[in-house]
């Protein structure tokens, strides 16, 4: 299974977020670095009854066209040509088994991300980050085949100190697809394993996500990633 169909359509923009009124196959857009809409969505689970919070990650399939095999937030994904932002939330339960709707997320920001970090590849996204708080262990979720290799769930404070260049490497669990199912069991995150960002989204995430632990809505903020 291809996790990133080449000609899959995007609708195209400008870095201000405003529509051009075409489209273009997902290959051709990656090519030629033209601007379009992604999601991403940070995912925290509370524990049943202990309350303790982890923050969830994913491993990307080695089959992505981006940065093949890197840990990523909980959720990444195109928004397809004609879709509405809440639509995509469909993301969280093909890649995590996680259905979301509007009203389980909460906005952080926006991120005009330009990565080149492969030869042949212009990714120039509009990322619009997203939030949600849920109640579940991590067996409960499933990693979506061919698009999630495993997920990684990681205590959050640690998780925190790892984004803000404080902890080399974190201690979590992890959960992957197995021969006879999903299979739990510990990693180790190392800093360098991370899908490299040259901005503070990470920390700047992690922050928003403890203000919203805390009861507080974050402020929406808008990065624009180092080019």
């Amino acid at each position: 299974m291809c996790a990133d169909p080449a000609h899959e359509l995007f609708d195209l923009y400008d870095r201000e977020g405003r529509p051009l009124g075409r489209q273009k196959e997902r290959a051709l857009v990656h090519r030629d670095g033209d601007w379009h809409r992604s999601v991403h969505i940070w995912v925290a689970l509370r524990a049943p009854g202990s309350g303790a919070c982890t923050l969830v990650m994913q491993r990307r399939s080695l089959e992505k066209d981006t940065w093949p095999g890197a840990v990523d937030v909980a959720v990444t994904g195109h928004v397809r040509a004609g879709e509405t932002l809440d639509e995509s939330l469909r993301e969280a339960d093909e890649e995590i088994g996680l259905r979301l709707g509007p009203g389980d997320v909460v906005r952080l920001g926006l991120r005009r991300r330009e990565d080149r970090h492969a030869p042949g590849i212009a990714d120039h996204e509009l990322q619009s980050i997203y939030a949600a708080v849920v109640t579940l262990e991590l067996a409960a979720l499933r990693p979506g085949a061919g698009e999630v290799t495993e997920l990684l769930a990681l205590p959050f404070d640690a998780a925190g100190a790892l984004y803000r260049g404080e902890l080399e490497a974190v201690d979590g669990e992890r959960l992957r697809l197995g021969a006879s199912g999903t299979e739990l069991g510990p990693v180790r995150l190392a800093r360098r394993e991370l899908v490299h960002a040259a901005d503070p989204y990470y920390a700047r995430a992690h922050a928003s996500l403890a203000e919203l632990l805390r009861g507080t809505p974050p402020e929406p903020w808008v990065l624009d990633a180092a080019r």
